[in-house]
C-alpha cells in the first residue's frame, strides 16, 4: 500500500481496502460467467488489524453462489509487513454480491 491511501493515523483507509475487495470479487465473478457487473451488497466487512504503509496486501477469492442473474463472492483479506515471512495477518473478509447487466442496464442471467 501507498502513502497516498492513509488516513491522519497512519494507516490504510478502509474505504481503499473495500474498493479492492469489490475489484478482487468482480474478477472473480466474471470467471463464472457474468458480463457486466454492479455491486448491489457487501456484507459483514469488519477490520480486524490495520493496514501500514508499504504493507503487501492480498485478496483470497472464492465463488459462494451463482443465482439466475446474480453472483455472491467471498473475500479475504491478508497483509504482510515488510518484515517478511511469518507475519501474515488477516485484515477483513467480506461477501459481495452482484448482478449481471446487459447492455440495457437490466438484469440478466448469468452465462454458467
Amino acid at each position: 500500500m501507498m502513502p497516498k491511501d492513509t488516513n491522519a493515523h497512519g494507516t490504510i483507509f478502509g474505504g481503499v481496502i473495500l474498493s479492492f475487495i469489490d475489484q478482487a470479487g468482480a474478477v472473480e465473478a466474471k470467471r463464472h460467467g457474468a458480463d457486466f457487473l454492479v455491486t448491489v451488497a457487501m456484507r459483514e466487512v469488519v477490520f480486524h488489524e490495520p493496514v501500514y504503509v508499504g504493507d503487501l496486501v492480498s485478496f483470497y477469492t472464492r465463488l459462494v453462489r451463482i443465482g439466475k442473474t446474480s453472483i455472491t463472492v467471498s473475500v479475504e483479506v491478508f497483509s504482510q509487513t515488510r518484515e517478511g515471512v511469518g507475519n501474515r495477518v488477516r485484515v477483513t473478509e467480506a461477501e459481495v454480491t452482484y448482478v449481471n447487466l446487459d447492455r440495457n442496464r437490466r438484469p440478466t442471467p448469468v452465462s454458467k
